[in-house]
């Protein structure tokens, strides 16, 4: 299969490693699971917030080679996503595939609307507080029913757990990855 420069997502420039500072080149998207059928196709475990996006022409990246393939079909199912890739017409080419993440190349993303980030694009960050003092480094995001929270170890190993709403962050620096945030005031009832 020939796959075009353009599509995907390579310039005719040489580079190394990642598009950006601590930026991934490939993220996640979903995990190839059984397959359905006899023609090709399989159960795509999605692990995106934009399932929108896994769609027929699109360039995806399968396994830690991150071999390239093209969507050919997608259509839903109860348990995710059914896909089907281009020269993948038997069980028996499919079979090889399950159990390999499916991955994009980051620099393919769309952009978000103004003040929305990506994970990855959190994940490392230096955070300050209003003060400009340092309280720690976003390690992790946790997802919860009402908001995201903001996971930052501080220097002495302990954990600040920081909610990721519009009341708390204050300034969101993706290229000097920093986030000024205001610490939230707990108070507890006795």
């Amino acid at each position: 299969m020939s796959l075009e420069s353009d599509q995907l997502g390579e310039t005719n420039e040489i580079h190394t490693g990642s598009p950006a500072m601590d930026e991934p080149v490939y993220l996640t998207i979903g995990i190839i699971g059984k397959t359905h059928g006899l023609k090709g196709e399989a159960l795509l475990i999605v692990l995106t917030d934009f399932p929108e996006r896994i769609r027929k022409g699109k360039y995806v990246f399968l396994g830690e080679e991150h071999l390239p393939y093209i969507i050919e079909s997608v259509r839903n199912h109860s348990k995710g996503l059914l896909i089907k890739f281009e020269n993948v017409d038997t069980i028996e080419v499919l079979e090889p595939l399950r159990g390999m993440n499916v991955f994009v190349k980051t620099k393919s993303l769309p952009p978000l609307p103004e003040g929305e980030y990506y994970h990855h694009q959190l994940l490392g960050m230096t955070v300050l507080n209003e003060d400009d003092k340092i309280i720690g480094v976003l390690t992790e995001i946790l997802a919860t029913g009402a908001n995201d929270v903001y996971v930052v170890i501080q220097e002495d190993g302990k954990e600040e757990l920081i909610p990721a709403l519009k009341t708390c962050l204050i300034r969101v620096d993706v290229e000097q990855k920093q986030m000024v945030v205001k610490v939230p005031k707990y108070y507890h009832q006795e």
